[in-house]
């Protein structure tokens, strides 16, 4: 018996990294997973060797209509919506004086607009269900987990536009917390500090993404990376596993009771740092 046998779960950018450990941790726990990327190859690969029931919904959350295209496939694969983690996103990085329009939009745009649209898109799937299970006097409860940053708790130089779409994303969650507790749906975020994954491995050639045909150089500077270990309490950066952990609790009945709080899963850093 697993603790989410019977859940069917969205986790968005889940194809690698954070959203890859906690779309395995909660396959193996029970749920039935929708896996997304914005790499259809990657997507059906993870789902391949996810050993569980799963689905894949491959493309960019960012174009018009994606989000409700995506809940659609989670009805069609699942024909319910019990869980979701929105932690797709990606980095841009830039002091404030040299971002551009377009690169501070893109991160509202992924961080916090997204996480909205796939709430908004799967609000009748967990609304309804709730109204008829409070008249026949019963709780079932549902679980939204939005995925943010110390950089969004605490702000991180060099990400203005990075910090403030996961600063948003902390806005969105207290609301949808307040609105939808009568539904019996826990709306709570993470805020991860420095996890070991693409995002924070060093800036070289070959660690870039592609998104509608330009090159996205990922990491941070190799100088960060070491200065890390030293100021994490922990002495190390987070597995991906590690910080799907914290996710995972959240998506669990020992969370039923939590509810428009941000986690923190940090390695015991309570300050600026990337993640």
């Amino acid at each position: 018996m697993g603790v989410l046998d019977g859940k069917a779960a969205i986790v968005t950018g889940s194809a690698r990294g954070i959203g890859r450990a906690t779309a395995e941790l909660l396959v193996e726990h029970g749920a039935q997973v929708l896996i997304n990327d914005l790499d259809g190859d990657v997507a059906e690969q993870a789902a391949s060797e996810i050993a569980g029931e799963t689905a894949v919904f491959a493309g960019d959350l960012t174009k018009p209509g994606m989000c409700d295209e995506l809940v659609r496939k989670a009805i069609d694969a699942f024909g319910k919506i019990d869980i979701i983690v929105n932690n797709a996103g990606y980095t841009v990085d830039a002091p404030v004086h040299k971002l551009t329009d377009d690169q501070f939009q893109k991160m509202l745009d992924i961080h916090t607009v997204v996480p909205f649209r796939v709430i908004r898109a799967a609000a009748p799937h967990l609304r309804e269900p709730a109204k008829k299970e409070r008249e026949e006097g019963r709780e079932v409860f549902r679980k939204i987990v939005n995925v943010s940053s110390t950089s969004g708790t605490f702000g991180n130089a060099g990400q203005a536009n990075y910090s403030s779409g996961k600063a948003g994303v902390l806005g969105l969650t207290k609301t949808v917390a307040k609105e939808w507790g009568q539904f019996k749906v826990n709306v709570n975020a993470v805020a991860f500090g420095f996890i070991d994954t693409r995002l924070t491995q060093a800036k070289v050639d070959e660690n870039v993404m592609e998104k509608d045909g330009e090159q996205i150089q990922l990491g941070i500077p190799e100088q960060m990376r070491q200065m890390a270990s030293a100021i994490i309490p922990l002495g190390r950066p987070a597995t991906p596993a590690e910080a799907a952990g914290g996710i995972f609790f959240l998506c669990s009945p020992w969370s039923n009771y939590v509810h428009g709080q941000t986690l923190h899963v940090t390695g015991g850093i309570f300050g600026g740092m990337s993640g």
